[in-house]
This record gives structure tokens, sequence and C-alpha cells, in this order.
């Protein structure tokens, strides 16, 4: 038997689960802890404690509201007598009764196979315009393809602010998301102004994903603008994407033999940070020589890697990728200038790693991409007869 484990995607989720991490979620963006490892040991130390004294409770007939202890028989309260300079905000205690939803019903992406109604908010060119500027940077839109973002921009609808408008409270129900057009906005948790927004930016998506309370209160400090996609649109179109694009691209990352070192949740923070990208038949991807900023896995179609050894000589091809193949990860590695240039063999897709996220989820792959460092120069060498230097070539 091989002791490794093997892990899937198959896994039971533990009763209380989804419960318990939703809580410490709302707890951390409430109290943005500076040692966040810290504040869990407490947290979850204090929700273990609590638990005991609550079921011990329960069958006292005590039951919670609050920070009060409610004795169901004499109905006296004891306040919590926890200074203010030692309170970590403890986790929801759980009453004896079932638990009330949250927000609404849990989102399950792969169990939704309808599309739905698309929402369409009829819209100006002006409007149209503006709000393809606001929305061109949100994170969150970034892997939806030219027919989504353009479901998103149809689905969307203005809301005009004055300052002192509440745009969304803390502890309410999630309803929309919003973008902002234009404005200056304050972000307030538990009544102190923790950070603000200015004329750009979005939020209340948190509520809509996860299912659980507003984390913050959003207040307008200006007249603005603000873009809003409702409930149910945001997880048809955005949840529903990043979930089929999650799995997409798993699939394509277990057929990377670089990435069999991997386990599933390794693999899983590589294809949350991957994002789509075309290219034209011919196309120059990278050139050789320039400074590196990305590497490429293939979806589909071909990459034809080339090379020149001088200026003055042509370009010779030392290799093609197909779907499962990547490329630039070398200049990554090296920190150097791109060694080969890339180009497109008929219409092809790849999907883009950024050197930010490179060097936070490819750690565990360095050494391996370390090593195919000696195959390429040896290749270059049975190519041309000697190594390539690209500096000379920039």
């Amino acid at each position: 038997m091989s002791s490794k484990w093997q892990f899937t995607m198959n896994f039971d989720i533990p009763a209380g689960l989804t419960d318990l991490l939703q809580d410490f979620t709302v707890a951390v963006l409430r109290n943005r802890p500076a040692d966040l490892y810290q504040f869990a040991a407490n947290y979850f130390t204090t929700a273990y404690e609590r638990r005991a004294d609550d079921e011990s409770n329960c069958k006292k007939g005590v039951s919670f509201s609050g920070n009060h202890a409610v004795d169901n028989d004499n109905m006296n309260t004891s306040q919590n007598d926890s200074s203010d300079e030692d309170f970590i905000e403890p986790p929801p205690v759980r009453s004896c009764g079932r638990r009330k939803s949250v927000a609404a019903e849990r989102y399950d992406p792969e169990a939704d196979d309808d599309d739905g109604v698309k929402v369409v908010h009829a819209k100006s060119d002006d409007q149209r315009r503006r709000l393809n500027d606001a929305v061109k940077h949100i994170l969150l839109f970034r892997s939806l393809e030219e027919k989504q973002m353009q479901e998103v921009i149809d689905a969307m609808f203005e809301r005009r602010v004055e300052p002192g408008d509440h745009v969304i409270d803390q502890d309410d129900d999630g309803d929309n998301f919003y973008v902002i057009d234009s404005g200056n906005y304050d972000i307030l948790v538990n009544g102190n102004k923790v950070g603000a927004y200015d004329n750009h930016g979005s939020f209340g998506e948190l509520a809509l994903m996860y299912n659980m309370p507003r984390a913050a209160t959003i207040i307008a400090t200006t007249p603005g603008t603000l873009w809003a996609m409702d409930r149910a649109t945001f997880r048809r179109i955005v949840l529903k994407n990043a979930f089929n694009k999650r799995k997409m691209y798993e699939t394509l990352l277990e057929s990377v033999p670089m990435l069999q070192s991997l386990d599933s949740y390794e693999r899983m923070n590589v294809a949350d940070a991957l994002v789509s990208k075309q290219f034209a038949d011919a196309e120059l991807i990278i050139r050789q020589g320039d400074s590196a900023d990305c590497m490429y896995f293939v979806e589909d179609g071909q990459i034809r890697i080339a090379m020149r050894q001088s200026l003055s000589e042509a370009e010779k091809e030392v290799a093609r990728c197909v779907k499962g193949g990547y490329f630039g990860e070398l200049a990554l590695v090296t920190h150097k200038p791109r060694a080969a240039s890339a180009y497109a063999v008929g219409p092809a897709r790849c999907a883009v790693l950024d050197i930010a996220a490179f060097e936070r989820v490819m750690g565990p792959c360095m050494d391996i991409m370390k090593r195919n460092i000696d195959a390429y120069e040896q290749q270059l060498i049975h190519i041309f007869g000697s190594k390539v230097n690209v500096g000379d070539l920039r």
C-alpha cells in the first residue's frame, strides 16, 4: 500500500462545518485581527468552551441571547464580565433549538442546470460606457467571457445615492452586489470606520457568495452612482461561472506532468488563479528577450516555440505545445528575459498565470522547474550547437 494519501473531490461535509466556518469568517471581517493565527486559536478555543457550556445549560433550561445568559426558570441575567481590552468576539452561541436560516437558501452550482430567465435593465449608450469602465477592473469578472460580461452589464441597474445614505447595513441579509461608478463611501464595522471607497471599487459580494449577513455598513459621504446586481443573477452568472471555471481548470491541470506532485487543494489554488485568453492564428504570445510577467497552460490548439541565436539569424522552431502543455515558466524561475518566442498555430486558448500568483501557488513545483532548466540547455545545444545568450537579443 502506498504511504502517500490519495485525494479526491468527493468529500462528505461534516454537519455544522459550514456554519462554523461562516461564523469564523464574519468574526475575522469584523475584528480585522493583526495576527490571524492567534485570533483563530482564541476563537476556536472559545467556541469549544462555549459549546460545552451551551450543552450543559440546555440541559438545565438555560438559553442564550447575545452575551447574556438567561435562566428560563427565574429570568435572572448575568453580564459578560470580560474587559474591552481583552475582548475577542466570541462565536455566536447556538440555541437549544434549530438554527434559523441566514439570508437565503444555499446555492449549489453543480446542481444548477437551469440558466434561468436573463435579467435585462435598459441602458443608454452613455450608461453602458460608464458601466463598462466601472466593471473592467473588478476581480470577480476577470474570468467571464464576452457573452457573460454582456449579461452582467445587461443585468445591472443604476442606483443614485446622497450623503448619509446607507447602501448596506451590517448584519442585514444580502440582496445586491454593488460596483461603484462615482462617489465616496465609508466602511463601518461595529460603528467604527475601517476604510473608504473613493470613486471606484465594489462591495457586497461576501454575503451573496457565502450566504451570510452583511459584514459591514457602507454609507455614502458624497453624491454618487452605483451599479447593482441582484442576488439571483449574481449567483447564476458569477458563482456558477467560477465553479465551472474551477472544474475545467482542475481537469486541465491534472493532465500537466509537472503538477502531479501537487495535491488536490494545491491544484485548486492554481486553478482559481488562472485567467483564460484567446489567440488568433500566428499571433505572437511572448517575444524572446522581453521581460516576463506570466506563464501559460495550453487549453486548446497548438503553440509554436521558436528561438534565434542572434538578431541577424532567423528563428528556429524548438518545440510545440499542445493541450496540457505549458510554456513561459523558465523566465519566471530564473528571473531573466524570455528565452524564446511563442506563436499560436491556428486559433488557440491558454490559461494565464501571472507572476504574483506564480510565486504564491507554484512553490511546490519549483524544484521540478529548476531541474527542467538543464533539459532546456541541452536541447539548445542540440539545436544551435551552443546555448543562446538571451541578453544579447534585447
